[in-house]
């Protein structure tokens, strides 16, 4: 096992074997020959597999080298490599080779270690996905700015959303009376010619992230109140689909599950504020997309836990959990899918889910109804069959704030 900790300027890696003997270290500058450096000092050692810790972050280059070479690659998790010399009885100095050794070692002991693998769309989308997250916290920021310039020239400011042409068409009626205001003017232009030019590109990257998507061929899309932006957000943040043992585990990751702080027979339940903010999020507006459609199944399945009891925040959690099942449902399909391996899922069907749709899925996709003169008692019967599968597979403290 070939442990390296990467910087920004500098590699280091450790070898060592099953008996966590050191064999061997070396520290590379990160340049052009970086690979072929590594490479050829680790040519002892046939038998070989490489643990970078944060392979999708500055190990990202140096990971994807080391694949695209052939090798075996995995990926550390910091707070793995740090538990390790936590728990170390010997020396633990904290430099370069030390790290490059715990990284090793975790990797060798851990079995929650990811394996590398080639880039594919999903990093296409993450990429165009921050680039959109950015350019919008970039407006967010002039807007403000603008907001405030506008304070100073107009009585009470600007009310309401603010946009470069209602800016501009405010300017223009403006009549400067000082050196103060003409400047204040000026300033004003230039942010609304930002703002232009930042909405501008925000429409470039999101018709990037659709065709991304489109070339995806996801299935995520289907779901109602999942766009491009969404889709890209979730598929991108989460990779591969195949790290997650369960939709539980993926409702862990991106924050969706309560938490657990029980103590003896106490048992309780507390919303989580860990996991991937940013798939989170993702998931919190396509929640929000579907209570505002009265014609959606989130709808209804708000509403229902309204009447249950609930407050609109845990209801809301709790359509949240449904869409995240939902979206690992369909994840999963596009992984089977794409492999050319689909399955039968419980009914039968290839692709089928345990989960209710009650995430709602877009009305152009659903199938087509049954005949009027049964379609109230199949309607009720299914309603009765997906409520009871719901009680049975979910249970109610997953849906606890």
């Amino acid at each position: 096992m070939i442990g390296i900790d990467p910087h920004k300027g500098s590699h280091t890696a450790s070898a060592i074997d099953q008996a966590e003997t050191a064999l061997g270290e070396l520290r590379v500058r990160s340049g052009a020959d970086q690979l072929g450096r590594l490479l050829g000092w680790a040519a002892r050692w046939p038998e070989r597999i490489w643990a970078v810790e944060g392979a999708s972050g500055l190990g990202y280059l140096l990971a994807q080298q080391l694949v695209a070479a052939g090798e075996q690659v995995a990926d550390v998790q910091p707070k793995l490599a740090a538990r390790v010399r936590l728990l170390a009885t010997g020396a633990t100095n904290k430099n370069d080779p030390n790290d490059a050794r715990s990284v090793a070692i975790a990797a060798l002991r851990s079995p929650a270690v990811r394996k590398v693998g080639a880039e594919n769309h999903a990093a296409v989308m993450r990429v165009w996905a921050r680039r959109h997250r950015d350019l919008g916290s970039a407006r967010t920021q002039v807007a403000c700015r603008l907001h405030a310039v506008l304070c100073a020239l107009v009585p009470g400011g600007f009310a309401g959303e603010i946009s470069a042409a209602r800016a501009a068409g405010l300017l223009d009626e403006l009549q400067p009376d000082g050196a103060v205001a003409a400047a204040r003017c000026d300033l004003a232009r230039q942010f609304a010619a930002d703002l232009r030019r930042i909405d501008e590109q925000m429409r470039d990257t999101r018709k990037r992230l659709a065709a991304a998507v489109t070339a995806s061929r996801t299935t995520t899309t289907q779901i109602f109140g999942v766009g491009p932006v969404v889709a890209a957000i979730v598929i991108g943040e989460a990779g591969h689909i195949t790290r997650f043992a369960s939709r539980d585990h993926f409702a862990a990751c991106n924050g969706t599950a309560p938490v657990e702080v029980s103590s003896g027979p106490r048992k309780i339940y507390r919303l989580s504020r860990r996991g991937n903010r940013r798939i989170n999020h993702a998931i919190h507006m396509a929640a929000v997309t579907q209570i505002r459609h009265r014609h959606t199944d989130g709808r209804a399945y708000f509403e229902r836990k309204l009447a249950e009891g609930k407050t609109r925040k845990e209801a809301l959690r709790s359509l949240k959990r449904r869409i995240s099942d939902a979206l690992f449902a369909r994840l999963q399909a596009d992984a089977r899918q794409a492999a050319g391996t689909v399955s039968a899922g419980p009914g039968g069907q290839p692709g089928s889910d345990s989960v209710a749709s009650a995430a709602g899925s877009h009305p152009k996709h659903r199938p087509p109804a049954r005949s009027p003169d049964r379609e109230d008692k199949i309607t009720r019967d299914e309603k009765n069959r997906q409520d009871l599968l719901t009680t049975k597979r979910l249970p109610s403290a997953l849906f606890m704030s």
